[in-house]
């Protein structure tokens, strides 16, 4: 029995010898595929981050970048801001404006202000480029107070005096909405002429806001989401190939309404390869970070800044706009009551490019008209 014993303990020894080998080796199989594994991931988030990366920005006058045309202001921070001035001198001008331009625009497409209008009234306007369009520097930490504070700079180096006009059309009004808020004390009076808004802002009930949202096509809504929730994403999103991109942003033509339609092609006139010229990423992609993003103000808590009558705000919007919902104006201007509302029967976004707009939107502005 003795021998059998110990025949059965060698064997069980081998058995073991041999289990622990096996054991050892499932270990480093295991071992090796949690590195591959690893290394794959590794790779894949390496990949996926370069992917999401916009391409640095070609800025003007730089080497790679494109040359400088306009007349520009340096601003205290060292970048620069390109303008052009319209109507009479500055030093025959009576009212002195600083324009605004909207989304995926530049300091060349302003709304029309006609030359006898201009000479008729005494008015001096200047139109610029906002941080990364034309021929403007980009600003990484653009928000609404830069802008602001950038049209305060502008007016001071122009020599605008101590007040002066704003008047702001699409993303461009979203940025008066900035000047009301944070250079009040300097404002003659506002015009915001189809201004966007943030469906975000808490001012807004949220029925309103989701019925207004609804509204617009799936892809919208998903890049709305995306500057909202993953600002970081939003440059890869709308260049990506898999899903729909901003309709905006790929220039399609049926989100405008009949009257846009008819508008379009004064929008479009000219030479716009300036606008994007530097990077769509530091440009429009920029623009609906800050626009959709983190708010750093609701208007609707705004207080009017000319309590004594020294000035008016005018707030124009179109009832067939389908960019911006009507109702989130409407509700705007019961909200402010010192706002001067005028709804335009029959016109869509693109109202300030219509015949005689610019007459009348200059004209209540400077001349304070009333309700």
């Amino acid at each position: 029995m003795v021998g059998v014993n110990k025949k059965i303990s060698a064997a069980s020894a081998r058995a073991h010898t041999r289990k622990k080998k096996q054991n050892s080796g499932l270990k480093l199989a295991m071992g090796m595929c949690k590195t591959i594994s690893l290394v794959v991931l590794m790779v894949f988030v390496a990949f996926a981050y370069q992917a999401i990366q916009p391409p640095a920005p070609k800025i003007c006058g730089s080497s790679d970048g494109p040359p400088i045309t306009a007349p520009r202001v340096k601003l205290s921070d060292g970048r620069h801001l390109a303008y052009k001035e319209h109507g009479v001198s500055k030093d025959k001008a009576k009212y002195k404006i600083v324009y605004i331009h909207g989304f995926d625009s530049f300091r060349l497409n302003p709304m029309p202000l006609s030359q006898e209008l201009a000479e008729d009234l005494g008015i001096y306007m200047v139109s610029f480029d906002r941080a990364g369009y034309g021929e403007s520097d980009p600003n990484p930490k653009r928000t609404d107070k830069s802008t602001a504070l950038d049209v305060e700079e502008l007016a001071d180096q122009l020599g605008l005096g101590s007040k002066f006009y704003v008047i702001g059309f699409s993303m461009g009004g979203k940025a008066t909405w900035g000047c009301l808020k944070y250079i009040p004390h300097r404002l003659a009076g506002a015009a915001l002429l189809a201004p966007v808004v943030n469906y975000w802002w808490p001012g807004f009930p949220a029925k309103l806001a989701t019925e207004a949202y609804d509204l617009q096509r799936a892809q919208d809504q998903w890049t709305l989401r995306v500057s909202h929730y993953a600002p970081f994403l939003t440059y890869w999103w709308n260049t990506q190939k898999w899903f729909p991109a901003s309709s905006v942003v790929s220039r399609v033509i049926d989100i405008f309404s009949k009257q846009d339609l008819e508008l379009i092609p004064r929008l479009l006139s000219g030479d716009r390869t300036q606008i994007r010229q530097q990077g769509e990423s530091v440009s429009i992609f920029s623009d609906m970070n800050v626009a959709f993003g983190g708010y750093t103000f609701d208007p609707m808590d705004l207080e009017n800044p000319f309590s004594n009558n020294e000035g008016t705000v005018h707030l124009w919007h179109g009832d067939e706009d389908l960019l911006v919902q009507v109702s989130l104006q409407r509700y705007i201007a019961q909200k402010l009551p010192w706002i001067q509302y005028h709804e335009l029967a029959g016109a869509g976004h693109l109202f300030p490019y219509a015949d005689g707009m610019n007459d009348a939107i200059v004209k209540s502005l400077v001349l304070g008209e009333k309700k």
